[in-house]
């Protein structure tokens, strides 16, 4: 990005941090949305008459979609007012759950993921150049981390909550229980986002511009390695603390709430890191999350033990979305659209492939062989990031 943006940026009358606390909103709407079938995964299974490996699926194809749509939103979007795409991004959201708790099969839930996954992906793509738009730059991790604060609330409430709702009512009123929820930050949407006119259309010119660079080559293939080390894990937990720790859904759900608000904790550590010095960081999440899987395999009867892990892997997990967003400002900020797409692409296919090897590992083989798995994508990510040099732009 020029210098002359980053003036831009520093001269506006105040940061717009009610439109950052809405997308925080829509942030922790998208990730429960997304990834509450890994709660509910068994009962979703039974109530749809399908395998759990095959629901796990459910996750998959909005990876599928939302790799699509982020490599497509802002060609499509072309000229629109940013502020009413991520508006009729979150109306989409609110559709998605109506179909997902009406879903008579399997059909009709795919079909519903599949409209989620176009919200995901567009949001994702938008997100850090949004922000970018409405604060300084000196406030861009901070403003990060608040936003990513967002997917710490959904990791902290919304598994433990649908894991034990949906035994208490049911998991299609889970998903009933989203909705209100959705409306109401759809209004907010529209009264804080401030107009958000477009910057010009992005081209393939864009996409591929970034692509012949090698740091960012680089470090699009490591964190997709680092995001598939994590979703192979933890699309499949459920099944693991079931079979392996045997925990009834009370526990699970304590469990699952441990997880989720050690990313509190996460996010508010990766807020503070100065975005100049990220390249050491890089490597950390596929090391701690990566050692942290295997140890559970170790240790996956006690549920203590568990309990502390789950801990720092849930930490771990939100510092890792700042941590890889932080770099892609820093080292693509030139065109901060195009590397939101290619990045939300490269991270939604890693979700996509870690959901879709976990669960045909877990149905052909055992959970042990899942995780087995997300250690061996872990090991690989710290191997090609190293010390973190090579990704930077002055490496290229």
């Amino acid at each position: 990005m020029s210098d002359a943006t980053y003036v831009n940026f520093e001269t506006r009358p105040a940061a717009a941090w009610g439109a950052v606390l809405s997308m925080t909103l829509c942030v922790a709407l998208l990730i429960a949305s997304e990834f509450m079938p890994v709660s509910l995964l068994t009962p979703m299974a039974q109530g749809l008459g399908a395998t759990e490996g095959q629901t796990g699926q459910a996750i998959s194809i909005s990876g599928l979609f939302a790799v699509l749509a982020s490599l497509m939103i802002t060609t499509i979007a072309g000229r629109l007012n940013r502020k009413w795409v991520l508006v009729g991004l979150t109306a989409l959201m609110l559709v998605s759950l109506v179909l997902v708790a009406i879903a008579p099969n399997f059909t009709v839930l795919m079909v519903a993921r599949a409209a989620l996954g176009i919200c995901v992906g567009g949001f994702w793509a938008l997100a850090t150049s949004v922000i970018m738009r409405l604060v300084p730059e000196r406030d861009v991790p901070r403003a990060l981390s608040l936003m990513f604060g967002g997917q710490a609330m959904a990791a902290a409430f919304a598994a433990p909550l649908g894991s034990y709702l949906g035994g208490m009512l049911g998991w299609r009123e889970v998903f009933w229980l989203l909705t209100p929820v959705v409306a109401v930050n759809l209004v907010w949407h529209v009264l804080a986002l401030p107009s958000l006119p477009a910057r010009g259309g992005q081209s393939l010119a864009a996409l591929t511009g970034l692509l012949r660079r090698p740091y960012f080559r680089r470090g699009l293939a490591a964190a997709m390695l680092s995001w598939g080390s994590a979703f192979t894990m933890f699309t499949y937990l459920r099944p693991f603390l079931e079979q392996v720790t045997g925990v009834d859904v009370t526990v699970l759900s304590v469990l699952l709430l441990v997880l989720g608000l050690a990313g509190f904790a996460g996010t508010w550590a990766a807020g503070r890191i100065d975005g100049s010095r990220v390249a050491p960081l890089l490597m950390l999440p596929a090391l701690v999350m990566g050692v942290d899987t295997l140890a559970l395999l170790l240790v996956g009867g006690s549920v203590l033990a568990v309990g502390v892990l789950l801990a720092i892997w849930g930490a771990m997990n939100t510092g890792m979305s700042v941590i890889w967003m932080t770099w892609m400002s820093r080292n693509a900020g030139d065109a901060p659209e195009a590397a939101g797409s290619l990045m939300v692409a490269a991270i939604q296919v890693s979700i996509l492939l870690g959901a879709v090897v976990g669960g045909v590992l877990l149905d052909r083989l055992s959970i042990t062989a899942t995780f087995l798995g997300s250690g061996m994508l872990a090991a690989a990510a710290i191997l090609l990031i190293g010390n973190g040099q090579r990704l930077l732009r002055r490496a290229a």
